[in-house]
């Protein structure tokens, strides 16, 4: 399948040089974003509004390099502008096209040292992204950018959740909502509720030869909030390196009027390039299982042993399962020799009571493919130095899927994961493997930033605490809230792969299970989207279970996402339409609180039935007491009808709405 990109509308491309000016503006498409601007004692600044209220205060633009500051001592010079309305399409997704509509200014400053740097804002009707542009003033020679001065200065104190950069490893931390003014040092995305109605998402996009940006708040006499870059360093502090042109990151700000709209902006994305893999066709998002879960319980080990996971006999097992109940792949942990042993692991051999190539022979004749696993232990470079004949030896085998993992502090014990070293390794996997036709599942990445636009080959991450936790975490697992946050915070950076769907609350660690009931597991596999999604728990958990028939039904790709409801950290329902088909399906997930939620379904096709397929908590579940007790329960609704769920305390409903054959109004 080629990745279609429509272009409707492109504007004409104005050009000036502006004398003396003050400022210059852009407003987005509807003229409710306005973007100002300027140079003020000689440094370069912006502002923003919506809806005619200030979001963003006079902020500071610019670079300390390792030659001077870039933004110190300035003058504007020419300016661009330009428009775009266009609609792509992606081989996967929560929704089937993409509007791709804004206005372009491109700002050039020089320094009164004759050095340049150009600035480019795009202003969308959802929000506003720029990027740096450094010409290469220094004809091939290499520079250092200490550090990004840019600066967002929020006009007043809010609300805001955050994990702390600092303190937090691989991203695995729990959200936690306080003032701006009160917060270290934080990672993005970072969620604000500025107003009553009004919330903002920062992040950054198209983060490809660059460092990760974390953000410091300031407080200032005025009662503003400034938000400071702080990049992520190499060992020895330097934040970028850089040689020829440079295009950084783009700073990015989502505005919404309710929660549930920051997860429907495809801001993130729009401003990625378009995918440089022209044949799509081999992409295929799906649902899978694995041997996982029970490595977590201390049922399995990683390791070769008496109770190994990964042995020919057990994956054959989960593939019979898997052909059983439409699974399109099986992941197996621990196939490969050196396991935990750091530069002594194999990508390009198995473990003696693994059988690679009859696993992969099985698993095609059964119509699954199995799922490979390159752990590195954070040794970056050997995964470089073997990825070539690794994934050319996964393609010859029909392997099309690969989770890659990078447990340890450090890439090759000197470089931080979310640095520009890190950065520059993931992309080169990622490449290397649609060179070999393989989708990649990224364990321990740096923060998506939406490059599954420009390689959709890299299908979802994990940069998030996950399902895990819930098996051997010794504070207790993850809380009733973490799956009714993450959706509004690490889920705004791209697909989460944060492995839903398990059945058996046993416990390995006093006081540690999934502390949810049955029925929001359900939930959130709608709720928490990737396209390569995995039902995580064992598979003898789901034999016999009716609550698989959803799962079994469930697509992973969408042609379109609605968020009807949601409150930060308290609820949210997510409401989604299969690919090629008129199916629907809607998950609703709760914290520890009950709660009644009405949902109108008049997102459904006019004159026409529907059933309704209810999975919800049962009239006594409870996510300490009684978690398991759920209903199924099936009546017709038509377009208009109002969808009453009871979701039990740290509970869920999942929904599977389709058209009856034959029947209309």
């Amino acid at each position: 399948m080629l990745i279609v990109r429509i272009v409707v509308l492109v504007g004409l491309v104005v050009t000036s040089v502006v004398a003396n000016a003050k400022s210059v503006k852009v407003s987005s498409p509807d003229g409710s974003v306005k973007v100002s601007v300027g140079v003020k004692n000689h440094s370069p600044y912006y502002t923003v509004s919506y809806q005619g209220r200030t979001l963003v205060a006079p902020s500071h633009l610019g670079y300390e390099m390792n030659y001077g500051k870039l933004g110190e001592n300035t003058k504007m010079g020419k300016v661009s502008r330009s428009y775009v309305d266009e609609t792509w399409v992606q081989p996967w997704g929560e929704n089937d096209s993409t509007r791709n509509h804004y206005h372009q200014l491109i700002v050039d400053f020089k320094e009164y040292t004759g050095q340049t740097m150009q600035v480019v804002f795009r202003v969308f009707n959802d929000g506003f992204g720029f990027r740096y542009i450094l010409p290469d003033n220094h004809k091939g020679k290499e520079y250092h950018i200490q550090e990004e001065l840019t600066e967002i200065t929020l006009a007043h104190d809010a609300k805001a959740w955050s994990i702390p950069s600092n303190h937090t490893e691989y991203f695995e931390g729990i959200y936690t909502a306080d003032l701006l003014s009160k917060k270290d040092t934080v990672c993005t995305p970072l969620t604000i509720e500025y107003e009553k109605d009004l919330y903002l998402a920062i992040h950054e996009a198209a983060l490809e030869n660059y460092a990760s940006i974390n953000l410091t708040p300031r407080t200032g006499n005025d009662g503003t909030v400034s938000l400071l870059t702080a990049l992520t360093p190499w060992r020895n502090g330097v934040k970028v390196y850089a040689k020829g042109e440079m295009k950084s990151p783009w700073r990015t700000m989502i505005i919404s009027h309710t929660a549930g709209g920051l997860l429907t902006s495809n801001l993130m994305l729009n401003l990625n390039e378009p995918s440089r893999i022209e044949d799509t066709s081999w992409i295929e998002p799906g649902r899978y299982i694995g041997i996982w879960w029970s490595i977590h319980k201390k049922q399995n080990t990683w390791e070769m042993g008496p109770t190994h996971g990964a042995t020919t006999q057990n994956v054959k097992r989960y593939i019979d399962f898997a052909a059983r109940h439409g699974f399109s792949g099986v992941l197996a942990e621990g196939w490969n020799p050196g396991w935990g042993q750091g530069e002594k692991i194999s990508y390009l051999e198995s473990y003696p009571d693994f059988d690679m190539e009859e696993v992969c022979r099985y698993g095609l004749s059964k119509g699954v493919r199995f799922i490979g696993h390159t752990e590195t232990w954070g040794n970056a470079s050997l995964l470089e130095s073997q990825m070539e004949q690794a994934f050319s030896w996964f393609e010859k085998l029909g392997i099309r899927a690969v989770k890659t993992g990078y447990v340890g502090h450090y890439f090759d014990g000197k470089e931080l994961a979310k640095s520009q070293y890190g950065i520059r390794h993931y992309r080169r996997v990622i490449e290397c493997a649609a060179k070999h036709h393989i989708m990649i599942d990224n364990h321990e990445p740096a923060m998506p930033t939406g490059l599954q636009r420009t390689l959709p080959n890299l299908m979802t991450q994990e940069g998030v605490r996950g399902q895990e936790y819930n098996a051997w975490d010794r504070r207790g697992g993850n809380p009733p809230s973490h799956t009714v946050t993450i959706p509004f915070t690490r889920g705004l950076a791209g697909p989460t792969d944060f492995t839903p769907a398990i059945f058996n609350f046993s416990e390995i660690v006093k006081g540690t299970h999934p502390h949810s009931t049955l029925a929001k597991q359900l939930g959130e596999f709608v709720v928490i989207y990737s396209p390569l999604q995995m039902a995580a728990d064992a598979i003898e958990n789901y034999e016999g279970q009716p609550a698989l028939t959803f799962i079994e039904s469930c697509p992973t790709t969408w042609s379109r996402t609605i968020v009807p409801n949601g409150e930060i950290g308290k609820y949210i329902t997510t409401v989604r339409k299969e690919r090629d088909g008129d199916r629907w399906f809607i998950g609703s997930i709760t914290n520890e609180e009950a709660r009644d939620l009405d949902i109108n379904l008049d997102f459904l096709d006019d004159n026409a039935i529907y059933s309704a397929i209810i999975y919800e908590d049962g009239p006594h579940a409870d996510y300490e007491s009684n978690p398991y007790e759920m209903t199924i329960r099936q009546i017709k609704v038509a377009k208009g009808d109002t969808l009453h769920l009871h979701l039990a305390r740290s509970g869920g409903a999942a929904v599977r709405v389709e058209k009856c054959k034959n029947e209309k109004m």
